[in-house]
């Protein structure tokens, strides 16, 4: 990786003369060279720009924003870069609430909704072309030559719809605006910093709840993404299904490396970290070393997920037998989790509970639980009531999902989890059962046995549909598709 030759801002540039990096290639920058690296160069902007896809989606939700904060200024940043490591830094992620009200996922840039008679107007604020006659754009880390080229303020505004100003003009007017505030804390210091006398914790979070629980009922752009999101997932277990030979050669990397390269060809990244937990690391919820080895005969749980373009992430797992089949004991366990799943799945539709598939489906894992003497003589419904299912089912059935593998997370308990299903609400149906490799409460051929199903499930008008039903989940389905897979 090449190193810049300055790394300071355009402002420090301007006030004096170029800083050199500690232990730079360079002695300086000559007039000369300053000169001819601020000609010569083609204008480059793109004419008669259409909007983006989501555009007109965009606009309703921040008039739904505008309604619910009428005479407010509302702030919404997407964020900044954060350090990876020295001058090294992680992929950019826009916010979820900035990337949901714009359609936009640049760094640096802020939405402001300024009050105005008939609600707000809406303006965002960017990072403009890099300066090419200041040398911005070569001396900068962030420059375009380093890290490619930018939208101008023109074309953003065709783009996006929305009014669009230098970001770097954002914090001054800040500081001086007047009348009530609210901003989206937790990712630009800076405009933080610029706000911290007009607005209050409590007002913020008020905020930050309103757009978590917007997001409760998905759009028909929003459905749309989550669809092209679990058609992408399904492809990569069917990349990893084909290479598992190599896995068993080499480790779960092989199988995280491999639905890594489905998330980058057909969407922008993965969702979350995979898991990619082979044998007794299925028992581990959140396996994400993802180091261990894989073995014909054991089980690999992989729980992955990819985001598209527009950061709507699939969440899907799957339990498969490594070498094709399923054990007797295997089959015992994954079709009492898939008899679970199916009942959690039938409890999905518009006026149900939130909660009833979650209810749904622990009945029935407790239900196996006690069939299969493993606590004592106790009743369903004693087991049920005092939860002792949850030393092998250990988490709850589901959540919402969306923008963020958990979305809505900041949703009021009474909107979330106490609400009620509607047309439009994503939520994954995930029962699981856990056998730890040291669990002495079990028979010690169930110890080390990990298995989940979970599918991304939409609620619907009459029901609901299954987004992820591509990938097969009945246990002699899954083998006839493996050995399809592997020839």
């Amino acid at each position: 990786m090449s190193e810049e030759l300055a790394p300071e801002t355009p402002e420090t540039a301007e006030a004096e003369p170029v800083k050199q990096r500690k232990n730079g290639l360079y002695p300086g920058i000559s007039d000369e060279l300053a000169e001819n690296m601020a000609s010569g160069w083609a204008d480059t902007e793109l004419h008669g720009l259409e909007p983006i896809a989501q555009a007109s989606h965009t606009a309703a939700r921040r008039a739904a924003l505008s309604a619910r904060f009428p005479g407010e200024r509302l702030v919404v940043p997407a964020g900044n870069l954060k350090t990876r490591s020295n001058d090294t830094e992680y992929a950019f992620r826009a916010s979820t609430e900035y990337a949901y009200l714009t359609g936009d996922l640049t760094q640096d840039s802020v939405l402001v909704l300024e009050p105005a008679d008939d609600g707000h107007e809406a303006t965002v604020y960017l990072l403009p072309r890099s300066n090419r006659e200041d040398g911005e754009f070569w001396l900068d880390g962030q420059g375009e030559l380093w890290v490619g080229r930018r939208h101008s303020l023109t074309e953003a505004e065709q783009l996006l719809g929305i009014p669009a100003k230098d970001v770097r003009e954002l914090p001054a007017a800040l500081t001086e605006a007047t009348g009530p505030v609210r901003n989206v804390r937790g990712h630009d210091a800076g405009i933080e910093a610029a706000l911290t006398d007009k607005v209050t914790a409590e007002r913020d979070e008020e905020l930050r709840v309103f757009l978590s629980e917007a997001r409760l009922v998905k759009d028909a752009f929003e459905v749309a993404e989550l669809q092209k999101a679990c058609d992408a997932t399904a492809r990569g277990f069917e990349d990893v299904v084909k290479v598992l030979d190599k896995a068993e050669a080499t480790s779960e990397r092989y199988i995280e490396g491999t639905f890594f390269l489905r998330a980058r060809v057909d969407g922008n990244d993965i969702g979350y970290g995979s898991i990619c937990a082979a044998g007794p690391h299925a028992t581990t919820l959140h396996w994400v070393r993802n180091d261990g080895a894989v073995r014909s005969g054991e089980l690999l749980l992989l729980d992955a997920g990819v985001e598209t373009n527009e950061l709507y992430t699939a969440d899907v797992t799957r339990t498969l037998p490594i070498n094709g089949t399923f054990s007797p004991l295997q089959r015992k366990i994954y079709d009492a989790v898939y008899e679970a799943q199916e009942a959690g799945i039938a409890a999905v539709k518009p006026g149900a509970a939130f909660r009833d598939f979650h209810d749904a489906a622990q009945r029935v894992l407790a239900e196996k639980l006690v069939e299969w003497g493993l606590l004592g003589d106790l009743s369903v419904e004693k087991v049920l009531e005092l939860g002792l299912q949850r030393r092998w089912t250990l988490h709850g059935t589901g959540h919402m999902l969306g923008m963020d593998v958990h979305d809505c997370a900041v949703a009021r308990t009474e909107s979330y989890v106490d609400g009620t299903l509607e047309p439009g609400v994503c939520l994954t149906v995930e029962p699981g059962l856990y056998f730890q490799a040291d669990d002495l409460t079990v028979p010690e051929e169930y110890r080390g046995i990990g298995v989940r199903i979970e599918d991304d499930i939409l609620v619907t008008e009459d029901g609901n549909r299954n987004l992820s039903a591509a990938l097969p989940r009945r246990s002699d389905e899954v083998e006839a598709w493996m050995a399809r897979l592997k020839g």
